[in-house]
C-alpha cells in the first residue's frame, strides 16, 4: 500500500506535464507495476485472486462509465448518433466475426467455439482507456461523443454474447437453442441494465433535488452521491443477472441530463476517485499479470493480438461507418481508437473459471492484446487528435 500510494503522490504531482506527452498514464502505471512486481525489483508482491481484481476493474469501470456518460453532450450525440449506431450493430459483428476467422488461421488447434469468445473478449472496448481521446477538446464533439457512447455500451452488448459461447463450449446448450439463448441474455442484460438505471438514478436525483432545496446537503458529503449512484447502478443490475456496464452508462446520462450545467461540479470529485482505482488497477494488472503473462508468450499469440488492434478491429469499423459522409481518416482515427482494457480483463478473468482447454492460450492473448493497446493508443492519442483538429479548423 506504501509502495502503491507513494506512487500515486509523485505522478499526482506530475500529471498535467504528462497530459502533453506521448506517454499516459497507463503506460505508467503498468510499467511501474511490471518493474517492482516479481519479474522486475521485487519489492511490490502481490498475492491477488483473479475475484479480486475483478471486483477493482469492475468498480473503475463503473464509475468511469457513469461519470463519461454524465459529462456526455447529449445534444451532439442525438445529432451524430449514426456514427455510434453503425459501429455498435454492424462493426461490433463484423469485429467477432473476423476475430475468430483470424484465429481460425493462426490458432488451428484451437476450437471455433473458444474463437468466439476470445474474439468477444477482444471486441469490447475500454472507456477508461479511452479517456484521453473522448475528453480531448481538440477532437471534433461529434466524433468524441461517438467513441464514447460506443465504448459505454459495447461492453454491455458483449457480455450476453461471452455468456452464449460460454455456455456452448461447456455443453450447456442444445445445438438448435443458440439463437434464443442469445435473444433472451440480450433482452434480459440489456432490459434490467437499463430498468435498473433509470430507477436508481431518477429517484437519486429527486432526492438530491429535495434535500438540497432544504439546505440539507453538504459541502463534503455532496461529492459522495455520484460514486454510490455509479456503483449502486452497476452492482444492482449486476445483482439482478442484467449488465452492470448498461447500468452505469445509462445512469449517467440520466444524471447528465437532470444536473444540467451542475454536473462538472458534482462528478469532479468521482473523477478523482476513479483515476486512483485506475491507477491500482494498472499497477496491480501489471505486476500480478502481464509478467507471468509474457512469460508464457509466443509468436502466434503476438501476431494475433497486433492482427487484432488493426485488421480485426479496423477493417470492419472502417466498412460500417461507410455511408456516414466521414472521410477516410476520420473512419480510420474512429477505428483506431477502440482501445481493449479494463473490460477484456474482466472478460478473461471470466473465462479463467471456466475451464476450457485453451484457457491460456485465450487468457494470454487478452493480456497480450491489452498491454499491446496501452502503449500503442497511449502514444498515438495526442498525436492523431491534433492532427484531426487541425484538419477540421482548414475544412
Amino acid at each position: 500500500m506504501a509502495i502503491i500510494a507513494v506512487f500515486a503522490f509523485v505522478f499526482s504531482a506530475i500529471a498535467g506535464r504528462l497530459d502533453k506527452t506521448a506517454i499516459t498514464g497507463p503506460i505508467l502505471f503498468i510499467g511501474f507495476g511490471l518493474l517492482a512486481g516479481p519479474y522486475g525489483f521485487g519489492i511490490l508482491d502481490l498475492k491477488l485472486q483473479a475475484v479480486e481484481l475483478r471486483i477493482i476493474a469492475d468498480m473503475t469501470l463503473a464509475l468511469m462509465l457513469f461519470i463519461d456518460a454524465a459529462n456526455a453532450d447529449l445534444t451532439t450525440l442525438r445529432k451524430h448518433s449514426l456514427i455510434p449506431r453503425r459501429m455498435l450493430l454492424i462493426g461490433l459483428p463484423l469485429c467477432i466475426a473476423l476475430g475468430v476467422g483470424t484465429g481460425v488461421a493462426i490458432f488451428p488447434d484451437v476450437s471455433i467455439l473458444e474463437l468466439c469468445i476470445l474474439a468477444t473478449m477482444l471486441a469490447a472496448t475500454d472507456a477508461a482507456l479511452g479517456k484521453g481521446v473522448v475528453t480531448n477538446k481538440a477532437v471534433p464533439s461529434r466524433i468524441r461523443e461517438g467513441l464514447n457512447a460506443e465504448s459505454g455500451l459495447n461492453d454491455g452488448l458483449c457480455v450476453p454474447i461471452l455468456f452464449v459461447f460460454l455456455a456452448l463450449a461447456a455443453g450447456e446448450v442444445g445445438e438448435d437453442r443458440p439463437a434464443k439463448l442469445a435473444l433472451t441474455l440480450v433482452a434480459q442484460e440489456l432490459g434490467i441494465g437499463v430498468l435498473v438505471a433509470i430507477v436508481l438514478t431518477f429517484i437519486g436525483v429527486r432526492i438530491l433535488e429535495w434535500c438540497g432545496k432544504r439546505g440539507w446537503l453538504s459541502e463534503i458529503w455532496v461529492q459522495i452521491p455520484v460514486p454510490t449512484l455509479a456503483l449502486a447502478c452497476f452492482a444492482a443490475a449486476q445483482s439482478l443477472h442484467g449488465s452492470g456496464y448498461i447500468a452505469a452508462f445509462v445512469g449517467g446520462l440520466i444524471f447528465g441530463h437532470f444536473a444540467k450545467d451542475k454536473t462538472h461540479h458534482l462528478v469532479l470529485a468521482s473523477e478523482g476517485m476513479a483515476e486512483l482505482l485506475a491507477l491500482a488497477t494498472w499497477i496491480i494488472f501489471g505486476a500480478a499479470v502481464v509478467g507471468a503473462a509474457w512469460a508464457g508468450m509466443t509468436v502466434e499469440i503476438v501476431v494475433y493480438s497486433l492482427l487484432s488492434l488493426t485488421i480485426v478491429r479496423m477493417l470492419p469499423m472502417v466498412l460500417a461507418l461507410t455511408g456516414t459522409g466521414e472521410d477516410f481518416e476520420t473512419k480510420l482515427f474512429l477505428s483506431w481508437f477502440g482501445p481493449r482494457g479494463l473490460a477484456s480483463i474482466v472478460f478473461a478473468i471470466i473465462v479463467i473459471g471456466a475451464n476450457l482447454p485453451s484457457q491460456s492460450i485465450l487468457v494470454n492473448t487478452v493480456v497480450c492484446t491489452v498491454t499491446l493497446c496501452v502503449v500503442a493508443h497511449g502514444i498515438t492519442a495526442n498525436l492523431w487528435a491534433n492532427r484531426i483538429s487541425k484538419k477540421e479548423a482548414a475544412d
